[in-house]
C-alpha cells in the first residue's frame, strides 16, 4: 500500500540507506555484544511466514525481534490457511492488521510482491526462488568488518547462478564494485530474471579460475538450491569442475575471504580446507544476519534513528 516501505529485493533501498544500514548494524552488533539493553520495538509484533524450511533466517528473525523488544510469530503455510488457497492479497489484509512486520520466505518473487501490494505494514524477503536480500546485506556487512569499503572490489562467484548471485548483481550496481561469475555451461545468469538492468559492474567467465583471479571475495551455494533436488545428479556432474578448493583460493587476491552462506555441503561446492580454513568468514557472516536484520527492522518501523 502506499507509503510502506518494504524490502523486497536488495534495489529497494538505495547506496545511501545501506550506508546507514551498515553503520546500524555496526551498532546494534556492539551493543549486542556487550549485553546492552536496547528494545526500541517494545510491543511491535513480527510476523513470520515460512512456505520454505529454514534455520538461520527463522533463528535470526525470532531472535533479533526479541533483542530489540518486541515478539514474532512463526506461521508455517501447512499450518495455516495459505496452504489452503487463501488468496494472497486477503491473508496480507488480515495478517498486516494484526502485526506490525512481516517476514516471508516462499516460492517466486511474485508472491511476495502480491503480499505487499495489499499489506498495511513492511514486508520483508526472507528469501524467494528469484532473490535473497538479507542475505547479501549480511554478506557485505562481514566484507567491510574483515576489510572495510567494498566499492571497487571484486566479488567472484563460483557456481550457481540461483537467487543469491542475482542478488549479489543486483547490489553490485547500488554499491558500485564488481562481480565476476562462472557456472557450467546451461546455468549462466539471466540478467532479467536477475533484476540486472546494466552490466558494468558485472561479468561471465566460463573459466572459474579466470573468474577467482584478483578476487576481494570468493562465494559459492550449494549446487543444488531448494526446488531443484529432482536434478541433484546431474547437476553434480555438470558442477564438478567448480568446487571452491584450496588452488581456487590461491588464485584469489591475497587477501581474499571465503563466504557461503550456508547450508554446506563439504566436497562438493566447497573443500572442507576452505571453509574450515583461515581465509573463511562463514561463521561471522552466518552470525551477521541477525545483527543487519535488526537494523532492517528498526529501519522499516522507525526510520532513522540515532543512538
Amino acid at each position: 500500500m502506499a507509503g510502506v516501505k518494504h524490502y523486497l529485493q536488495f534495489k529497494d533501498l538505495t547506496r545511501e540507506e545501506y550506508d546507514y544500514l551498515f553503520d546500524r548494524s555496526r551498532r546494534i552488533k556492539e551493543m549486542f555484544k556487550s549485553y546492552q539493553q536496547y528494545w526500541p520495538l517494545t510491543d511491535r509484533t513480527l510476523v513470520m511466514i515460512f512456505e520454505k524450511a529454514s534455520t538461520r533466517t527463522r533463528l535470526s528473525f525470532e531472535a533479533g525481534m526479541h533483542q530489540l523488544g518486541g515478539s514474532a510469530i512463526y506461521l508455517n503455510t501447512r499450518d495455516s490457511q495459505l496452504g489452503r488457497g487463501e488468496p494472497v492479497e486477503d491473508a496480507a489484509q488480515v495478517i498486516s492488521r494484526m502485526s506490525d512486520l512481516v517476514m516471508i520466505r516462499t516460492f517466486e518473487q511474485e508472491i511476495i510482491e502480491r503480499f505487499a501490494a495489499n499489506s498495511r505494514v513492511p514486508v520483508i524477503n526472507g528469501l524467494t526462488n528469484e532473490y535473497h536480500p538479507c542475505q547479501i546485506m549480511a554478506d557485505i556487512f562481514t566484507f567491510i568488518e574483515h576489510r572495510g569499503p567494498i566499492q571497487g572490489k571484486t566479488v567472484a562467484w563460483i557456481g550457481d547462478s540461483n537467487n543469491v548471485c542475482n542478488t549479489w548483481l543486483q547490489a553490485a550496481e547500488i554499491l558500485d564494485f564488481n562481480v565476476h561469475v562462472s557456472t557450467p555451461p546451461g546455468y549462466e545468469v539471466e540478467p532479467e530474471r536477475a533484476g540486472l538492468y546494466g552490466t558494468d559492474h558485472f561479468e561471465q567467465f566460463a573459466d572459474p579460475m579466470a573468474a577467482v583471479k584478483g578476487a576481494d571475495l570468493v562465494t559459492t551455494d550449494v549446487w543444488t538450491s531448494m526446488g531443484f533436488e529432482a536434478e541433484n545428479d546431474e547437476r553434480m556432474r555438470d558442477f564438478a569442475d567448480w568446487q571452491v578448493d584450496a588452488d581456487m583460493m590461491r588464485a584469489a587476491g591475497k587477501d581474499a575471504v571465503f563466504m557461503h552462506c550456508l547450508p554446506a555441503h563439504r566436497g562438493e561446492e566447497v573443500s572442507a580446507e576452505v571453509i574450515d580454513g583461515p581465509q573463511s568468514v562463514v561463521w561471522d557472516e552466518a552470525e551477521n544476519r541477525l545483527h543487519v536484520q535488526k537494523a532492517l527492522m528498526e529501519y522499516l518501523l522507525l526510520g532513522r534513528v540515532n543512538s
